[in-house]
């Protein structure tokens, strides 16, 4: 997921979508301890998703702090 696409999204969604990539990674971990995944690249991408997630949340609060000072 691109980072503009992320930066569209309001905060709930956001975190909405950060709860669904987690709940994702989670099932590809357990599930690909028994079987050999299709794709093996997609675990990856949804950490950097969700690393992206987080950091823009991350910029979000830190601009609303600095807006109010």
């Amino acid at each position: 997921m691109k980072p503009k696409a992320i930066r569209k999204k309001t905060e709930s969604d956001c975190l909405k979508l950060l709860e669904e990539k987690e709940k994702k990674l989670a099932e590809i971990k357990f599930s690909g301890a028994n079987t050999k995944s299709k794709n093996t690249k997609e675990a990856a991408n949804l950490r950097k998703d969700i690393a992206r997630i987080k950091t823009i949340l991350k910029e979000n609060k830190n601009e609303e702090k600095n807006h109010g000072k």
